[in-house]
């Protein structure tokens, strides 16, 4: 008997998660009912896929080859699906593209739409998600392209560079805090409103407080660029964004934007792709013209 899809892709999310209630929870069945699953995995193959652990789940030398093969299957899935809506839709082509909030909240719907309106022949999906989601789902087969912010692990997959932001502190405007810019080490004595430690950014902020040796006071933590801003609002904290995100919300919530001085405070992007796509292909085409536009005018900072 032939593996099932959903057994598959349950594998695949309790390769990724290392724990089976998370797997569970991501694929909608219980917990039991994945167990089974899993299992059922394991009898078909004839080998074992996990080491079960009091501390979750650890791949088999079987069960990482299978999901590499795993990802292939749904890759190609997933590939059928957007193929078949084409002629449902009347495109020639569907494109997936995952970008990074950052890119989101700043650049990446415009450059995109720019595209979309010379291109109606292909269909832009395009959805947000952190960079290591974007990666994950890139390398998945989830996403044809991914729009990713540099410190997130992209080994294995092809990519180029795009546009950069600037960081900056966000505070009210009637903080005692002046000035044009500031620099990261001046905050540090303040308590912090941040992104859920799984950003990138929390971690990069993390990784330089300690590289000068003195803790961080992240005294909220939230899920996107707007509750940070609230926050600091609400008088809990300050907060650190994305230059052109934070000059979104300053005006209307009364806050005032302070560039970072700090020169890891400059952040590159990357496009990325599991592999380089032939230039005439709808998304190389697309690919292209964001490196176009990146090129074209300064980074939304």
């Amino acid at each position: 008997m032939l593996p099932d899809l959903d057994s598959l892709a349950l594998f695949m999310q309790a390769a990724e998660e290392c724990n089976l209630t998370r797997a569970a929870e991501a694929c909608h069945i219980t917990v039991p009912a994945a167990s089974r699953r899993l299992s059922l995995l394991e009898h078909q193959f004839k080998t074992k896929l996990f080491e079960r652990h009091s501390r979750g789940l650890q791949l088999t030398p079987a069960g990482e080859h299978l999901l590499k093969l795993t990802r292939d299957v749904v890759a190609g899935v997933h590939h059928m699906r957007a193929e078949m809506t084409n002629y449902a839709s009347g495109s020639h082509a569907v494109l997936r593209v995952h970008g990074n909030t950052s890119a989101m909240t700043q650049f990446l719907p415009g450059d995109i739409a720019d595209f979309q309106a010379a291109h109606l022949q292909v269909r832009i999906v395009l959805e947000e998600c952190w960079s290591e989601e974007a990666v994950r789902r890139v390398k998945g087969g989830q996403a044809d392209l991914g729009v990713v912010v540099e410190g997130c692990d992209t080994s294995g997959l092809w990519c180029r560079p795009y546009r950069s932001d600037h960081l900056a502190a966000v505070l009210r405007d009637d903080d005692v805090l002046g000035g044009a810019s500031v620099a990261f080490a001046d905050l540090l004595e303040r308590d912090l409103v941040g992104l859920e430690g799984s950003s990138t950014l929390t971690r990069l902020l993390t990784a330089q407080a300690a590289q000068q040796m003195r803790p961080m006071a992240l005294r909220v933590q939230v899920r996107s660029f707007e509750a940070v801003c609230r926050a600091v609002q609400a008088r809990l904290g300050i907060g650190i964004l994305p230059l052109a995100a934070a000059r979104s919300f300053a005006h209307a919530m009364h806050l005032k934007v302070l560039p970072l001085t700090d020169p890891w405070a400059v952040r590159r992007m990357h496009l990325c792709a599991r592999s380089q796509p032939p230039a005439q292909t709808p998304v190389g085409t697309l690919i292209a013209h964001l490196e176009a536009c990146a090129a074209a005018g300064p980074a939304a900072a």
